[in-house]
């Protein structure tokens, strides 16, 4: 039981990550609206396709370990990708976003992120 909740939670999470950076691919300045901090129209759209690209490999990364990894591995992935969204919390706070989506948003991911990490801890002892 505790080890399907401890894989189904990183799944869902890496497939939130992917699907994020899929977003900021495809439509970076709605996805960077829902991020917390809107970016303006005349701004680089160079630095939104980073992150769209950090955030889909991050996915891929943690897809693969998903998958071909034991839970030990994944949990060291998961407590590692968790400093992302508590940067993005930072980023947010930092750059003039509101408090509700830098810690309803970003810190609560990076929070479920590292309970994640837990569950596969406790799943490969």
């Amino acid at each position: 039981m505790l080890a399907s909740l401890a894989y189904g939670l990183a799944a869902v999470l890496i497939v939130l990550v992917l699907v994020i950076g899929a977003r900021f691919l495809l439509s970076p300045q709605a996805a960077a609206a829902g991020y917390g901090v809107p970016a303006r129209q005349d701004g680089d759209p160079a630095y939104l396709t980073v992150k769209g690209l950090r955030d889909f490999t991050s996915g891929l990364i943690g897809l693969a370990l998903l998958v071909f990894a034991d839970a030990e591995a994944l949990a060291w992935y998961m407590l590692a990708v968790s400093v992302t969204p508590f940067g993005d919390t930072w980023v947010v706070l930092r750059h003039g976003g509101t408090k509700a989506a830098a810690f309803g948003i970003h810190f609560a991911t990076a929070v479920t992120v590292v309970l994640s990490a837990a569950l596969l801890f406790v799943t490969a002892s």
